[in-house]
């Protein structure tokens, strides 16, 4: 190939053969510039018409084209997107400054050095190119230079901008400003181009440099949206058959997978915790490795307080004969919420991330206690949830987190629905993980009507209604009596009915006391009857038993006396005849 820049009315007197297409040039300018083509060119035989093959040339015919025209003096523009082959294919053609003044290794590297580390969208340009031109350019540490400054630019950025946030409230103090988003991470959009290995090399640079936990959290979130969801879709697609997973199809997503959970900041809502969520189902369906998927159900522990019902309900990636949701994750997840505070001597030392927090606070208990029921009602009337598993799920937060047991009862009241056949000590067991003590008015009533409930946990809701409505009664009594009461009572606010007098009040909360009371004696009777029946046919029984056992006994002795009287009588008869 003869190129318009080539001496026309000179003839070639050598060809360079690079990836398969020949280049027709003079031995002089290549040999000027290149000491590696200078020993090749000693080497030929014929030194007329030669030809050279370039085997391996980093950056392949078009990087070879660049360096030809400089030998021949051919002036073109080296750019961010042509200096990372320039260095490249200097060294490999050994075009330095010892075998010439001002060659093509020098400039580009001052080029490098003077234009590109000093502007962060050139450097990811740069580190883009240096993909296909690994491990050269790494030893010739155009990617460490190029690491080095996007860290040390987007560091410089972040502390300008905090600066500009700097401003003087009303009393005259100085503050900072809140932005939901900081002018000084425009870079997070610029560096989601990198491939995963470079990011992964961008990132830990920039924490070693200090960015801030949640400006590197918003690039790892947007980093994960371009490779995993664009790219691949891999987020949304729920119903992949597992075979397909597990093979080496997705490889490369479960790598990248991986490295972002190794890069997300130890500092607690560095990544919000939905994300964490996503993540978590991603690593569960593409099978990453065990040290992963603890390591993200660790840090949603942390701060499961903000998470939502949806975020909880995680599909079951198992067999088809389990349950619908990935139970045995969520119950990991809780736990590692309830021992924030604990000690971690028995967790693995190598472990990224480490709860050794402050424990929850009452407020973070509350809100976990309420999704935790509301998690457990959904998933109740899945037929194959064991009975055990359900236990251990509404166990696995302390008693004291639940002020309110309304959303464990209907939880428990689906699971009972759901599945009807379990024996009565299941059933009261299951019961006994409500507190019918701290159950609405409302919920009261209704469980007080649940015929699915044991006979025991009715008895028991009437009794704290009994108690409630006794309480309700003190505080509504007229003050004239009050007065001959040892104690003082406080009328209450809600107590009282805008639409009836007190004395009304009064008597309709005595009638209605008065109907528990009646229901309350009615059940005890009931339950005394059922015990005495118990008993009666606890007597019958062993009756029974031993009128059998008498009846046999008889019977045998019956057939014995008359085996015995048939004896004698054979016995005295010979004496007759």
């Amino acid at each position: 190939m003869l190129f318009q820049w080539v001496f026309r009315d000179v003839p070639t007197d050598i060809t360079v053969e690079v990836d398969g297409e020949a280049f027709s040039l003079h031995k002089f300018p290549l040999v000027s510039r290149s000491e590696r083509i200078r020993k090749l060119v000693a080497e030929q035989r014929n030194f007329n018409e030669s030809k050279i093959v370039l085997l391996s040339i980093p950056g392949g015919a078009e990087a070879f084209e660049l360096s030809a025209k400089f030998c021949y003096g051919v002036n073109f523009e080296i750019t961010a997107a042509n200096v990372a082959q320039l260095c490249c294919v200097a060294n490999y053609l050994e075009m330095t400054e010892a075998h010439s003044k001002n060659n093509l290794g020098s400039q580009a590297e001052v080029y490098l050095e003077s234009i590109v580390c000093k502007d962060l969208q050139m450097c990811v340009e740069v580190l883009r190119q240096c993909e296909n031109l690994l491990p050269l350019a790494d030893d010739l540490k155009i990617v460490t230079q190029c690491i080095d400054a996007i860290a040390s630019k987007a560091c410089v950025e972040q502390i300008a901008s905090s600066f500009s946030r700097l401003e003087y409230s009303s009393s005259g103090r100085l503050h900072m400003s809140k932005q939901t988003k900081c002018e000084g991470d425009w870079w997070i959009e610029d560096l989601s181009v990198l491939s995963i290995d470079l990011y992964q090399r961008v990132i830990t640079a920039m924490k070693c440099r200090g960015v801030r936990p949640e400006s590197i959290g918003a690039s790892l979130v947007n980093y994960a949206q371009k490779e995993l969801v664009k790219k691949s879709s891999i987020l949304n697609q729920s119903t992949l058959p597992r075979v397909d997973l597990v093979s080496g199809a997705y490889g490369h997503e479960r790598y990248i997978i991986e490295t972002i959970v190794s890069l997300i900041p130890v500092e607690k809502h560095a990544v919000s915790v939905a994300f964490l969520f996503g993540v978590l189902r991603s690593a569960m369906m593409l099978d990453c490795t065990v040290a992963c998927r603890l390591d993200l159900e660790r840090r949603i522990g942390s701060q499961l307080d903000l998470a939502t019902l949806d975020d909880l309900l995680i599909p079951s990636f198992h067999h088809a004969g389990d349950t619908l949701f990935d139970v045995d994750t969520v119950m990991r997840i809780l736990v590692n919420f309830s021992q924030q505070g604990d000690s971690d001597e028995d967790m693995d030392d190598l472990s990224l991330f480490e709860s050794d927090g402050p424990p929850p606070s009452q407020t973070a208990l509350s809100k976990v206690s309420k999704l935790v029921d509301t998690y457990l009602a959904e998933i109740a009337p899945d037929a194959n949830l064991k009975f055990n598993k359900f236990i251990a799920v509404a166990e696995t937060l302390p008693a004291y987190a639940r002020s309110n047991h309304d959303g464990l009862y209907l939880a428990v009241d689906s699971y009972l629905k759901a599945h009807q056949c379990l024996s009565d000590p299941d059933m009261r067991k299951l019961c006994k993980l409500i507190d019918f003590q701290k159950l609405s008015q409302e919920t009261g009533s209704q469980a007080a009507q649940n015929e699915r409930l044991p006979l025991q946990s009715i008895v028991q809701v009437l009794y704290h209604e009994q108690l409630r409505l006794r309480d309700a009664l003190f505080c509504s009594h007229p003050d004239d009596e009050q007065k001959h009461m040892h104690q003082s009572w406080r009328i209450s606010s809600g107590a009282l009915s805008a639409a009836m007098s007190p004395r009304d009040n009064y008597a309709s909360l005595r009638r209605e006391n008065r109907e528990l009371k009646l229901e309350l004696v009615r059940l005890r009777m009931r339950l005394n009857d059922l015990e005495k029946e118990h008993v009666c046919m606890k007597k019958n029984m062993e009756k029974s038993i031993s009128r059998s056992f008498m009846y046999s006994l008889s019977k045998k002795i019956g057939k014995f006396s008359i085996f015995a009287h048939n004896s004698l009588w054979g016995s005295s008869s010979p004496s007759k005849l």
